[in-house]
């Protein structure tokens, strides 16, 4: 496995951001004054805290903010309810809180709940929930009756328990953000995976953006129109009835290509195992799987690791560990765009490649 900042390949090295402007530069521990139209201003106050479910990656981001981790205590009892206190005055602060709601889901989402809560009754300016990985986003439409609509439910959580403003990241369907009654930010991880496939400098004729199923043309469009404006092929999934096997079709034209698998997020990987495999059989050369959240529920390991994958790509909006680790697996960073997100809506300015999607 291969772990990649995204220093080396991201785009965002041609924003301004905190730490390459000086213009930029503020404290986090004190207020500044600035004059603005002829009169002075306070400067909001960033606090960024961090739940327990990726440390690491909220490191990543006050790195690049050039600022500490705000204190606070995160608990839980014998009985398993979590405690949070705020360690620190946050008073008139902008805070962003950092939480993705990966495994255990429930656990991390009542956390992040806990903490908007912790938060709000100290009296900050604003509350902004930073969430990575959104655990319930698929459950944002009902398929059949008497079918609950979780991510709804969610976003009602958040507001209610105090958020106002959350920071979302590559949502599995983008119908989710009109769930919230607060403003929210979308942004795509997969900017990052695209510079790290533009650094590997494949011929324009060379490769092939696939989507693994129709839902997912949209964004596979969309990647390989940034991606030096390639081809695309669409892999038809269909079954014959319940409970039996999956009759695969290829739309498009791979032979001697390089085919990339784009997906949004991988669980247990078996749609794009299957994808995989019929690549292959149609003359891939070789075949990247490409997603930005890697979830990995147990067989994904074992399926992932199969020859028919030159090499895994995804981004550390979940944590990883030693036990989700093989040969073809290569991480890439998203600190560093989380970081700069954080720091423009702090700013009120516009939020970076929000808009990978658009034409």
């Amino acid at each position: 496995m291969r772990a990649i900042n995204e220093d080396a390949f991201s785009r965002m090295s041609a924003l301004s951001g905190p730490s390459g402007n000086s213009s930029a530069g503020w404290s986090s521990s004190e207020h500044e004054h600035e004059h603005e139209g002829g009169e002075a201003i306070m400067r909001r106050r960033l606090k960024v805290f961090s739940g327990t479910a990726h440390q690491t990656l909220s490191e990543e981001i006050a790195n690049y903010l050039g600022i500490e981790l705000g204190k606070a205590t995160i608990k839980r009892f014998a009985d398993g309810e979590i405690y949070v206190q705020i360690k620190e005055s946050i008073r008139g602060c902008d805070v962003f809180l950092v939480q993705p709601t990966c495994p255990p889901t429930n656990d991390s989402l009542m956390e992040l709940l806990v903490m908007i809560d912790a938060c709000r009754r100290a009296s900050c300016r604003s509350i902004t929930a930073v969430i990575p990985y959104f655990g319930y986003a698929r459950a944002d439409r009902r398929t059949a009756g008497r079918e609950s609509i979780a991510a709804k439910l969610v976003a009602n959580l958040l507001t209610e328990a105090g958020a106002t403003r959350c920071v979302l990241m590559d949502i599995h369907s983008l119908q989710t953000i009109g769930y919230y009654d607060i403003p929210v930010d979308h942004i795509y991880g997969e900017s990052v995976i695209l510079d790290y496939l533009t650094s590997k400098d494949f011929a324009h004729d060379e490769i092939v953006i696939v989507s693994p199923d129709v839902g997912g043309v949209p964004r596979a469009r969309a990647f390989a129109k940034k991606l030096n404006d390639s081809p695309l092929a669409i892999i038809d999934k269909r079954r014959t009835g319940h409970n039996k096997a999956q009759v695969m079709n290829l739309i498009g034209e791979v032979e001697g290509k390089v085919a990339i698998l784009l997906d949004d997020m991988i669980d247990t990987g078996g749609t794009l195992l299957a994808g995989a495999e019929l690549l292959r059989e149609k003359g891939a050369a070789e075949v990247y799987a490409c997603a930005t959240h890697a979830v990995f529920s147990p067989p994904a390991v074992d399926r992932l690791s199969n020859s028919a994958f030159t090499e895994v790509i995804v981004t550390n909006s979940i944590p990883h560990t030693a036990e989700r680790d093989f040969p073809q697996l290569t991480v890439l960073s998203v600190g560093n765009l989380l970081g700069e997100t954080i720091w423009r809506v702090h700013n009120d300015y516009g939020v970076p490649n929000s808009s990978l999607s658009e034409k």
